[in-house]
């Protein structure tokens, strides 16, 4: 059909869900990452399977009116913000687009249930919280991203999807490693780890404008720390907290178990809506806060509360769904398996003097069959699982519960239509599915879906 190594000129016919472009020989799909829909491009084929192959973009021989020029330097390189070369309506499009395929293709529903995604006024600027690797790259000093798939980190001096007070962090950091000679950490096969510094996390509260600076390490002893903190306090308005994060282990995962408060609070905080959260640096809160409002003023929307409700919230995090809900319900119980997240969901409701929220550590395919069995009968259930969407037990407790109403928030197009077609055959009807833009300049989409008895 098609041949490795050998380069084809090429008319590309769709997008697809990760925001490749898609040509198609003899009707044979081949994924080109960085073209789009309605280009003519000459391409090198790199990988051959039985149903598709991959190429790569070598040249674009007539281009889309939608291409823009990435404003990122780095946007070949870091592969953070994938489909930057997209206008940002061409975003939404294909946003919108992918919901719709995957609600009729995988959920057997009308794509006329989806409606246009709501998107950012300005998509830019709009996470407020940053990782940043640390390491060497050709023996110089490297702070910024990996590269996709890979350990390799690109060094960044700006990156416009991250707060501007993250850049003037890693940049303070940088002059404060190279002046004392602060070695950044180092992992080798036999785990021979040497150094200090694995990662800087930035936190900045958009609301509050609070900021906190982590740095995470492999031991605890960080010389000329006082330099570091005379440094990031003198220049970094609004820092409130700048803490240690010790993590020794091999591993991918970020953060280690222990802090350490070296200057300031513990904590900074912020607000979604009317809600104050503490965020500390293991605290999970939502990266997107402006578009986050959106997405929970959506659920309360479609929940249709009156107040007389009993409101079940399955994988409830922190809680930071269950206070919206609490607002206009009689009773809102959250479920979350992981027990820390249970331990700040408590904190955050005390916080902000909500006594109508009761939060419970377990599997929600487990607690919430045992509270219906208590007696306890929801009107409404609202569901915002992971990645993977939800379990299978979990969906026919809900189909047992029989609530008037059931809201799902979900990350991903594709375990949502799956579970919709679920909730379908459970006596469920779907009515409405919103798409709510939390990534612009990435292909990730959430959606939050209603569906009544």
């Amino acid at each position: 059909m098609v041949d490795k190594n050998k380069e084809y000129i090429l008319d590309i016919v769709s997008q697809g869900y990760e925001g490749e472009g898609i040509a198609k020989i003899e009707g044979y799909p081949i994924f080109i990452e960085g073209a789009l829909t309605g280009e003519r491009v000459r391409a090198l084929i790199v990988k051959v399977k039985k149903n598709f192959a991959y190429a790569k973009l070598l040249e674009i021989i007539e281009a889309s009116s939608e291409r823009e020029e990435p404003k990122c330097k780095h946007y070949k390189k870091c592969g953070g913000c994938s489909i930057q070369h997209m206008s940002y309506k061409s975003q939404l499009d294909f946003k919108y687009d992918r919901v719709k395929d995957c609600v009729h293709k995988i959920g057997g529903l009308s794509k006329e249930l989806v409606k246009y995604p709501l998107g950012m006024d300005v998509p830019e600027r709009y996470r407020n919280k940053v990782q940043l690797p640390v390491g060497l790259v050709d023996g110089k000093l490297a702070i910024g991203f990996y590269a996709p798939r890979s350990h390799n980190i690109i060094d960044l001096e700006t990156c416009l999807i991250q707060d501007e007070i993250a850049d003037k962090v890693a940049s303070l950091t940088r002059k404060w490693m190279e002046e004392y000679k602060i070695a950044p950490a180092t992992i080798d096969s036999t785990f021979n780890s040497k150094g200090l510094l694995r990662h800087i996390m930035i936190r900045r509260g958009f609301k509050t404008n609070e900021v906190m600076v982590v740095l995470v390490t492999l031991k605890e002893k960080i010389p000329y720390i006082n330099e570091f903190i005379k440094l990031i306090t003198e220049n970094i308005d609004g820092i409130k907290s700048i803490v240690q994060n010790i993590n020794p282990k091999e591993t991918n995962v970020i953060l280690g178990e222990r802090c350490i408060t070296l200057w300031g609070e513990a904590f900074i905080t912020d607000y979604i809506g009317n809600f104050k959260f503490n965020i500390s640096p293991l605290s999970f809160f939502q990266v997107n806060p402006i578009q986050t409002e959106v997405l929970y003023s959506k659920a309360l929307e479609y929940a249709g509360l009156t107040g007389d409700e009993t409101v079940f919230d399955a994988y409830c995090g922190t809680g930071t769904i269950t206070l919206f809900l609490s607002q206009k319900a009689k009773k809102v119980y959250g479920v979350e398996i992981i027990a820390p997240a249970i331990d700040n969901a408590n904190e955050n409701a005390k916080a902000n003097n909500v006594k109508n929220a009761e939060f419970f550590v377990g599997k929600s395919e487990e607690i919430i069959p045992s509270l219906i069995e208590k007696g306890i009968n929801p009107e409404i259930i609202v569901v915002d699982p992971p990645r993977k969407g939800c379990d299978i037990k979990l969906l026919e407790a809900i189909g047992k519960a029989k609530p008037k109403r059931v809201v799902y928030v979900s990350c991903d197009p594709s375990t949502l239509a799956r579970d919709l077609k679920i909730l379908e055959e459970e006596g469920f009807k779907v009515e409405e599915i919103q798409p709510v833009d939390m990534f612009p300049n990435t292909s990730h989409i959430e959606n939050v879906a209603l569906l009544t008895k």
